[in-house]
């Protein structure tokens, strides 16, 4: 296939098409909504390489709502701590992977 540019007729009947589909408001609207993602982008997720102080600090929390919850059994300090230490270990092993695949 050529990169040269197309034939004038043939520029003008794409010219043609695409301002007819530019008219056409449900398909731009429909082609707009899929631009938008929902939820956490994976490729992004899978690249998180946390530093040394997030992940302390991520585990300093979690263990202190882990001793409050344990000692005051409040419903509130339990859910906080179920937020916080899958956050925490996640970091925790995306540290640890990240070290270790650069000390091999």
């Amino acid at each position: 296939m050529s990169t040269n540019r197309l034939p004038d007729h043939e520029q003008r009947i794409l010219d043609e098409i695409e301002r007819a589909l530019s008219r056409d408001r449900r398909l731009v609207r429909r082609l707009s909504s899929t631009r938008r993602r929902r939820g956490p982008d994976p490729a992004r997720v899978a690249a998180y390489a946390p530093r040394t102080w997030t992940v302390v600090l991520l585990l300093a929390v979690a263990v202190a709502l882990l001793t409050a919850g344990a000692a005051t059994a409040e419903p509130g300090v339990i859910w906080a701590f179920a937020a916080v230490w899958p956050l925490a270990l996640f970091a925790a092993l995306r540290l640890w992977c990240g070290r270790r695949s650069r000390s091999v």
